[in-house]
C-alpha cells in the first residue's frame, strides 16, 4: 500500500503530553457521542429482532450487561473512527483543534496496520494506569508505547492560514 505525504510537510517538533492528553479529552467526548448513537442504533435493531417486550424484560434481568456482541461492535466502532483520521489526513478531530498529527518519521500518513497498533497499544498504556503515556516523559525521543511499537510519530504542526 502506498502512503501519502501529509500537508502541511516539514520538519516538525515532537507533540508534549499536555497537548496529546488535551487532543485525548476532546476526542473522548466525541467518542462517547460516538458510542452512544452506536449502542442506540444497536438496541433498535435488536428490538426490531426480539420485540420490545423482550428487549425491556432481557434488560431489567440484567441479560444484557456486558452483551459481547455489543462489545465487539463499540470497539470496531472506536478504531473504524481513529483509523479514518490517522490514516487520512495524521488527525482526529481533537487532533486539529490542539494542532497535533501522527505521521511517518517521513512525513508520509500511517497505514491502517500502523493505526491498529498504535489503538491496541494506546488501550494497553491506559491500563497501565497512562504508564505508556508518561513514558515520553523520560524517553530521550519522546515516545509513547504506541509511537514505538507503531513507528510513528506525534508532532505539533503549525496553524494554517
Amino acid at each position: 500500500m502506498s502512503t501519502h505525504q501529509l500537508r502541511p510537510q516539514g520538519d516538525f517538533p515532537i507533540a508534549g503530553l499536555g497537548r496529546r492528553l488535551a487532543a485525548m479529552f476532546y476526542d473522548a467526548l466525541l467518542c462517547i457521542a460516538l458510542l452512544m448513537v452506536t449502542t442506540l442504533i444497536y438496541k433498535l435493531v435488536l428490538m426490531a429482532f426480539v420485540g420490545e417486550a423482550k428487549l425491556r424484560t432481557l434488560s431489567e434481568s440484567g441479560a444484557l450487561d456486558g452483551d459481547p456482541l455489543l462489545s465487539t461492535i463499540l470497539l470496531f466502532v472506536l478504531f473504524g473512527f481513529f483509523a479514518k483520521f490517522w490514516t487520512h489526513s495524521g488527525q482526529t478531530l481533537g487532533m486539529q483543534v490542539w494542532g497535533i498529527r501522527v505521521q511517518n518519521a517521513d512525513g508520509s500518513g500511517i497505514s491502517l496496520w500502523q493505526a491498529l497498533l498504535r489503538f491496541v497499544v494506546s488501550i494497553g498504556s491506559w491500563l497501565c494506569i497512562g504508564l505508556g503515556f508518561i513514558w515520553m516523559l523520560f524517553d530521550k525521543q519522546k515516545r509513547s508505547w504506541h509511537d514505538m511499537y507503531s513507528n510513528s510519530q506525534l508532532v505539533r504542526i503549525p496553524k494554517q492560514k
